[in-house]
């Protein structure tokens, strides 16, 4: 039996409130790329998986994953809830199920994609270096 912290309602009402655009993460990869001069589309609509970010004239898209979200192998992704362990443990594995032919999807119609996790946008200087070099700048 798990015990949660917050009622049905509640949880509801604090799942509500997890932001799915606009994140810390993404406003920082944002800034990068403006700093390299880059020009970018938001939201990816019509692509799979959606992307965060697009650059429909490289054919490059970049997705900004939250380790935890996202089953990253990182100490922020390796974690493990205490309450409903069952549960998002499998959310997160149809997240990386999905990333993954989101993806593979992307490559086949001649896309390249970026994957950023959260974790590695802590060192400015590496990530301008990876953005860099993903897109030829």
């Amino acid at each position: 039996m798990t015990t949660d912290v917050f009622s049905p309602d509640k949880r509801s009402a604090v799942m509500r409130r997890v932001k799915g655009r606009d994140t810390g993460p993404e406003m920082i990869v944002r800034r990068a790329l403006r700093a390299l001069g880059v020009g970018y589309r938001l939201g990816g609509a019509g692509l799979p998986g959606r992307p965060d970010v697009v650059m429909k004239g490289r054919r490059a898209v970049i997705f900004v994953h939250g380790c935890f979200w996202h089953g990253h192998d990182c100490a922020r992704g390796a974690r493990q809830p205490k309450a409903n362990g069952d549960y998002w443990r499998a959310k997160i594995g149809r997240n990386r199920e999905r990333d993954r032919t989101s993806e593979e999807a992307l490559a086949a119609d001649g896309w390249r994609v970026l994957i950023l996790w959260e974790c590695e946008l802590k060192d400015a200087a590496a990530l301008t270096a990876r953005l860099g070099s993903f897109l030829s700048v």
